[in-house]
């Protein structure tokens, strides 16, 4: 089976260079690229800057994604923005993991587990959605505090897992010292996306450990990416066995 996951710092669906809200352009933009499960940053929910949209309900319902999630993670005068997962397979299970190192910035990580059928059997995968902090020393403290957590301590290391997200990983330092050390490999390695209008930096990441092949990555280089937001989608395809 094949399953093609999509990350991406929306910006909160405004323009990273004309600071023009249209949510269009990322709707145009994700359903390009046609993914299975997408992993998103910085999606608004009630706040006056995007017409009060509740984001992750007006992009699900515009791809066609039935099964979602979000998390409201930092808290504005009016309205949250934070992570969402949108997944053509049923989440069963979501969790909320506060990854905040004070006294930095409110970050947490999106957890969920979706069920797939293969050959009539289902396979759980295992999907961690990121939006790390800015400083060296605080993104390791926050991937010790998630690998350290329920739902990735306890699960097994051959169970298909795919972490991924803006990892604002600027050095490229995180796989060496944290992810391949727990067992996860790169399936994106130093795609820059950031900034969209002439990527410079590799911000952005998938990650992937278990009974996963990667068949391919690239970063979304289509004309209305590069208007939609400060980032470009980050996409990888996967083999998932049976």
């Amino acid at each position: 089976m094949k399953l093609r996951l999509l990350t991406y710092n929306i910006h909160k669906g405004i323009g990273g260079v004309d600071r023009r809200y249209e949510l269009a352009r990322i709707v145009d933009t994700v359903g390009h690229y046609e993914p299975d499960v997408v992993f998103l940053q910085e999606v608004d929910d009630g706040v006056p800057r995007s017409r009060f949209d509740r984001q992750v309900d007006s992009l699900g319902d515009s791809l066609g994604f039935a099964h979602r999630a979000f998390q409201a993670n930092v808290k504005l005068t009016r309205g949250h923005y934070g992570n969402a997962i949108l997944s053509r397979f049923p989440l069963r299970h979501v969790w909320d993991i506060d990854l905040t190192i004070p006294p930095k910035k409110r970050r947490r990580a999106l957890l969920a587990k979706a069920t797939v059928r293969i050959d009539d059997r289902e396979r759980v995968i295992v999907l961690s959605n990121l939006h790390l902090g800015l400083a060296g020393y605080e993104r390791v403290a926050q991937l010790k505090r998630l690998f350290a957590s329920d739902p990735l301590r306890n699960v097994r290391r051959d169970t298909p897992t795919l972490l991924g997200g803006d990892l604002n990983d600027v050095w490229g330092t995180l796989a060496k010292k944290m992810l391949l050390p727990n067992g996860f490999q790169s399936a994106t390695g130093k795609s820059k996306t950031f900034p969209a209008f002439r990527p410079l930096r590799s911000l952005d990441g998938i990650y992937y450990r278990g009974t996963l092949g990667i068949e391919g990555a690239f970063v979304g280089h289509i004309a209305v990416a590069r208007k939609a937001s400060d980032h470009l989608p980050l996409i990888a395809d996967f083999s998932i066995q049976g």
